[in-house]
This record gives structure tokens, C-alpha cells and sequence, in this order.
């Protein structure tokens, strides 16, 4: 007589938290400011505001936008606030940086505005892998934010998860 198999991660009462189900849409686009630029380096103002004004914002639309310049040029902060003052009107969220820093940001925003209570006294495996470009300090926001709750966090899938923490 063969012994029944048990599913014992089915029968968990583990909880999965995937960051991917949090992944905003929207189109991710990089506006890099350095064809703005005299020689791709230096910012001369009275030029620098004329492309700003004759540059097609509507193209930004429900995007998210990476404000950056690819030299490197020395931009001054100002620059970058008349940009994010156009983008406004626009964009769904514009930062100064990279693609990544911009992932980071949106992931930042969502996590601090997460209602935890649900994951009250629970185990929960923040889940390791994922399709969508989840930035790694989203990992980091989201241990954080779930630790003053959780009974427990592990890291990766259930059946080869890492434990993390433990609520003493």
C-alpha cells in the first residue's frame, strides 16, 4: 500500500507577497537632456529654455519618466525642476535618473502607501522571482514594511524559501 502525497505547501498557511502583482502600468521612457545642451555639455540658459518650450510633452502621457543627461555635463538643479514642471501636466511620475532609480521610486511609493494589515501575525514569503523589472530595493522596502506585522518573513518560493525573520 503506497502512501498518499501530501502537498504540504498547498497546505500552508504561508503567504506569497509577489512584488510583480504591484508592478504599475504604464510606459517607462527616459528623457536625456544632453541634444538640449550646447556641444552635449554645456547649458546655456536662454537655449536650454527654448527647447524646453518647443519640446512635444504630450509624447509623456500617463508615462513614467527618467529625467537624465548621458554626458557629463554639469546641470544645474534648477534645470531638471523646469523639466519635471512641464512633465507635470503629463506624466504620471517623473524623477531625475535612471530607469532603475525610477523603478525604485514608483515601488517606494506604492510600498509606503501599502495597507498591512492583512499580513497581521502571518508568514510570508516575499517571492524571489520575477518577470517585470522589479528593482532589488523594492525587496528591501517591502521586508521592511511588512516586518512590524509579520509573525515571520522568508525570502524565494515555498519550497525552497530562506528564512529572514522571526517575530520573538
Amino acid at each position: 500500500m503506497q502512501d498518499e502525497i501530501v502537498n504540504r505547501v498547498a497546505q500552508s498557511k504561508l503567504i506569497t507577497f509577489n512584488l510583480e502583482d504591484y508592478y504599475p502600468k504604464g510606459e517607462r521612457m527616459v528623457l536625456d537632456i544632453k541634444d538640449w545642451l550646447f556641444e552635449g555639455f554645456i547649458l546655456k540658459e536662454k537655449d536650454f529654455r527654448a527647447s524646453v518650450e518647443a519640446h512635444d510633452w504630450g509624447q509623456y502621457e500617463g508615462a513614467y519618466v527618467a529625467m537624465q543627461c548621458s554626458t557629463d555635463a554639469i546641470i544645474p538643479g534648477w534645470a531638471y525642476l523646469l523639466i519635471s514642471l512641464k512633465l507635470g501636466a503629463f506624466a504620471k511620475k517623473a524623477i531625475q535618473g535612471t530607469l532603475v532609480d525610477l523603478e525604485t521610486s514608483i515601488y517606494q511609493s506604492i510600498i509606503e502607501k501599502l495597507d498591512v494589515s492583512e499580513f497581521q501575525d502571518k508568514s510570508i514569503i516575499i517571492k524571489g522571482c520575477s518577470k517585470k523589472p522589479v528593482p532589488e530595493n523594492a525587496y528591501l522596502f517591502i521586508a521592511e514594511r511588512l516586518r512590524p506585522v509579520a509573525k515571520s518573513i522568508m525570502y524565494g518560493e515555498a519550497c525552497s524559501s530562506v528564512p529572514l525573520y522571526k517575530r520573538k
